[in-house]
């Protein structure tokens, strides 16, 4: 598989990385000298998206937080994959740590990975990169497809309504480039207390409201401070209404169809899904409410807690 890359040469060893969703094959190399790095290896079909990716990661790299740095693009394994070489990025994955900090610090850790997004929505769009439509239709029909499996969860009439009333509260937006799976997951945290940011493979040009309806699921499942962080920094403590109204569409939509793709992955990832999508229902007053309650109730004492 190797074959083709050319400083494969000065690897002492390589082991597979599990972690993730993406199809990727992903490995950790350690150098001859010490360095230590994250390959990516995917079919050669995959080759023209792969380069954009790489690319867009060089965009990236520019902005100066600690991330996957791009070192090395090209093809291997006799012509079979194309493969991307990346800086490790050491540390802990910051839901792991969360938990075990203090609420002030997993505020301020919130806070640095609300400024990191902000840096990456501020880049400008190329002309090519400029998308010429939404992705509302694409909602709605995922929506359709939840509508018409049999995983529904009881009481989902309102969140199915409430997506199809509002979908015009989404892409009002100028475009951005997107990390496009932000979230603790895809974070480290260092030793020096900063984070990193990894797994750039689902990044896109959209919406930029729409890199936050993960806090729902995967950031307040591991740290309400946290979320309140991200959202408090990126917004410099002036959130206004047309986030709240795009990010509850984004919320709902997501909480159902979440478990309509969870599907393909089995049971287990089903019932987090599902569980997921009932605690928003619950957390948005079944949509009747566009502030999470888990924002509203807390916002005011995490920000306090940097005062002191």
């Amino acid at each position: 598989m190797f074959l083709g890359i050319s400083s494969s040469e000065q690897w002492a060893s390589v082991e597979p990385v599990d972690k993730g969703w993406s199809a990727d094959k992903k490995y950790f190399i350690r150098t001859v000298t010490g360095e230590q790095l994250l390959l990516r290896v995917s079919d050669i079909e995959g080759y023209d998206a792969k380069k954009e990716e790489y690319e867009i990661i060089e965009k990236y790299a520019k902005l100066g937080f600690p991330m996957s740095i791009p070192i090395e693009f090209g093809v291997c394994n006799e012509g079979q994959s194309v493969y991307m070489l990346l800086a490790w990025v050491e540390g802990t994955d910051l839901e792991t740590v969360l938990p075990t900090l203090s609420e002030r610090e997993q505020y301020l850790l919130g806070r640095q990975a609300g400024e990191i997004l902000k840096k990456i929505h501020a880049i400008p769009l190329d002309a090519e990169d400029v998308p010429t439509k939404t992705k509302k239709e694409k909602k709605l029909y995922q929506l359709s497809l939840y509508e018409a499996c049999d995983l529904r969860i009881p009481d989902d009439a309102i969140a199915v309504r409430y997506v199809k009333e509002n979908i015009d509260q989404i892409w009002k937006k100028p475009a951005v480039y997107m990390h496009g799976d932000y979230h603790p997951g895809n974070l480290i945290y260092q030793s020096d207390g900063t984070i990193g940011v990894i797994d750039f493979n689902r990044w896109e040009v959209g919406d930029p409201y729409e890199e936050f309806y993960k806090l729902e699921s995967f950031g307040i499942e591991c740290s309400i401070p946290y979320s309140v962080g991200q959202i408090d920094a990126y917004f410099d403590e002036d959130v206004p209404m047309d986030f709240w109204m795009a990010n509850a569409v984004y919320v709902a939509h997501a909480s159902l169809f979440s478990i309509k793709w969870a599907e393909k992955f089995g049971q287990p990832d089903i019932d987090n899904m599902t569980t997921r999508a009932k605690r928003a229902l619950v957390n948005y007053d079944g949509f009747r409410c566009i502030i999470p309650a888990w924002y509203a109730d807390n916002t005011q004492k995490y920000r306090k807690l940097i005062e002191e």
